[in-house]
């Protein structure tokens, strides 16, 4: 059934991040069956892993005082902070037990320097520290990637930023993606993804072969 152009990157779709997790996101396991679905249709899938060493400088609880959710400027710019979470090891880290990971042809951890958080799937958060996924991409010749996953305000923005930025076209699956929408950061990154030119489509029309 695989034939859509492209790559498809599924996004940190862990057991922390969905429900009963330490940083569940809201209906953040209803991403599966729809990731499930369109990646059938794609002839490339990568998944991405959040995956953090034991006292990340992320988490809260490496900073006196602080709690999850409070923000603190670090030396590659303004962190927020978070609930430890996706530990490496950890069942917090691993894939949801229901995704689908054997199609998979590349997975991309991410995170694991303690020393500084990455959100994107093609920069850590100093914003020049690559990952290796763009040139990967670039040697398997593919020039768009489809992102779905977690979370729609964070890792999925950034790594869509980061592919537009990189030259590549950038299409964001709004029905398998879910957001932590922080004081309306999913209205607020919809909005910036728009005017970078990232292209928003659904399961129904990449299931459809419409809009890859």
């Amino acid at each position: 059934m695989a034939g859509l152009t492209g790559l498809l990157l599924v996004v940190d779709v862990q057991n922390d991040f969905c429900r009963g997790g330490a940083l569940a996101i809201p209906s953040g396991d209803e991403v599966v069956p729809v990731a499930n679905r369109i990646a059938d249709k794609f002839s490339h899938v990568a998944l991405t892993q959040d995956w953090h060493p034991s006292g990340h400088l992320s988490f809260a609880s490496s900073h006196t005082g602080k709690k999850p959710f409070d923000s603190l400027e670090l030396p590659y710019g303004r962190q927020t902070l978070w609930p430890d979470h996706c530990v490496q090891g950890s069942r917090g880290a691993d894939f949801h037990k229901d995704l689908r990971t054997t199609s998979a042809e590349f997975i991309l951890r991410k995170g694991y320097d303690k020393n500084i958080d990455s959100y994107s799937a093609f920069f850590e958060n100093d914003r020049r520290t690559p990952t290796g996924l763009a040139g990967y991409l670039r040697e398997r010749s593919i020039k768009t990637v489809h992102i779905c996953g977690l979370a729609t305000d964070y890792c999925v923005f950034y790594s869509a930023m980061d592919a537009m930025r990189l030259g590549f076209a950038a299409h964001v699956v709004e029905d398998a993606c879910r957001g932590i929408n922080l004081a309306d950061s999913v209205e607020l990154a919809m909005r910036e993804m728009a005017l970078a030119g990232v292209v928003f489509t659904d399961s129904e029309k990449l299931l459809a072969g419409v809009g890859a």
